[in-house]
């Protein structure tokens, strides 16, 4: 690692993390998640997570290479089939209402060339095991947060240009710096006001109640339906112990649920999508009555396919996200292949499970009343990018009438 002051930038971040992301407090048992190769960071997060009081960091590793071991070689019948250590490990951060801290560095492509079946039903498994997971989550029982570390085959992917793996990951660990405004003096402060601009942004939309939203942009023309009692939401958010903290960092969005029920018309995506260690790219979706009837993509079409099939909700809409073209990412002219950040760049729509969150009264909701609500129920989550310049869209009210929110891709 060549990056200039890279120790004490590296220890900036982890102490961000933990106090303006998840808002680590005295007594919180603290559960990381992240890639071996990531030891460093784990050490500065975990030291972090002590110093603000926690009284248990439970560290869980993750290897791209002994994943897809894994997939190689064991059969589908041994991956679809979830030890229950795991499921008591996942009650037991359930009932401590532990905080969660996930680091993506995943390589795009760890999985590309192997058995699409095998490891969609791995995921299928997987999403059914650890439902009660999604749904706290999902309903912010616990906080959590989801940050970057740079790897050097996600970097080789971000800046193929480069000359070396180590220019790569040097890029890309800048790139994840500066999104995060971690040069700034005090970037703690920067997403304090942060949170307050996005939460502003938000106020506002759930003071219009649109009934619906209105996208058109070249091959696209896609009508999404508004629950009643929709809540838009920035970048914070307060878990069941009435805790402050930041779910994704870099965060540009504002969101909210869409009725599952009521999205007709064709959206493409704008972005590539690394979903299940694929590269995915120009995808095409037809929705009618809220179900996505046809998709296709220019390239890993099947593993699009595969996802809208792993349950009912799947080929239905969870989340709606507005996110002007002018955000910091989308004008860093990078695209990351990882959707924390390409998301953060582009309006964009989750196919899978909304949150619960997004409805006033939602988490208080059984999960048939959500359904009876509007708001999509499944196993899964995947956001895809549909954002551009030329992207215009308009809230339609009650009584027909609409309003600009978007035009040429920046708000009205």
């Amino acid at each position: 690692m060549t990056l200039k002051n890279f120790d004490q930038l590296l220890q900036k971040y982890a102490e961000l993390i933990v106090s303006a992301g998840v808002n680590v407090q005295e007594g919180h048992t603290v559960v990381l998640t992240i890639d071996v190769d990531q030891a460093p960071l784990a050490r500065k997060i975990t030291k972090a997570a002590y110093e603000k009081g926690a009284k248990r960091v439970i560290l869980k590793w993750g290897d791209d290479k002994v994943s897809r071991l894994g997939f190689e070689h064991q059969s589908t019948e041994t991956l679809t089939d979830i030890p229950d250590y795991r499921i008591e490990e996942m009650n037991y951060i359930i009932e401590q209402g532990a905080t969660r801290i996930g680091i993506v560095s995943n390589d795009p492509d760890a999985l590309k060339g192997l058995d699409g079946e095998k490891i969609a039903a791995a995921q299928k498994a997987s999403g059914e095991a650890f439902k009660p997971m999604s749904q706290a989550t999902q309903a912010n029982k616990l906080s959590w947060i989801v940050a970057a570390a740079a790897s050097p085959e996600w970097a080789a992917k971000v800046f193929p240009e480069l000359n070396s793996a180590d220019e790569q990951t040097d890029a890309l660990w800048e790139a994840i710096f500066k999104a995060v405004h971690l040069y700034n003096d005090d970037a703690i402060q920067t997403w304090e006001k942060k949170d307050q601009t996005l939460e502003t942004k938000a106020e506002t939309l759930n003071k219009e109640q649109f009934v619906a939203l209105h996208y058109t942009a070249p091959g696209t023309d896609l009508t999404v339906g508004l629950p009643k009692n929709h809540r838009w939401e920035g970048a914070g958010s307060f878990n069941s112990r009435g805790e402050r903290f930041i779910a994704n960092m870099p965060t540009e969005e504002v969101f909210t649920a869409p009725d599952a029920n009521r999205v007709d018309g064709v959206v493409v995506s704008t972005k590539p999508l690394s979903y299940a260690g694929s590269v995915i790219e120009g995808m095409e979706f037809h929705f009618e009555n809220g179900k996505v009837i046809k998709v296709t993509a220019e390239k890993g079409e099947e593993v699009i396919q595969k996802l809208i099939q792993q349950d009912e909700g799947a080929s239905r809409l969870g989340e709606v996200a507005l996110v002007p073209d002018a955000s910091p990412i989308s004008q860093s002219g990078l695209t990351f292949f990882n959707t924390l950040f390409d998301e953060n760049a582009s309006n964009h729509l989750a196919l899978g499970s909304a949150y619960a969150f997004s409805l006033i009264g939602g988490t208080d909701m059984t999960e048939e009343e959500l359904e009876k609500a509007g708001l999509n129920r499944s196993t899964t989550h995947v956001d895809f990018m549909i954002g551009s310049d030329q992207m215009d869209i308009d809230g339609i009210k009650e009584d027909g009438s609409r309003v600009p929110v978007f035009r040429k891709g920046a708000w009205t």
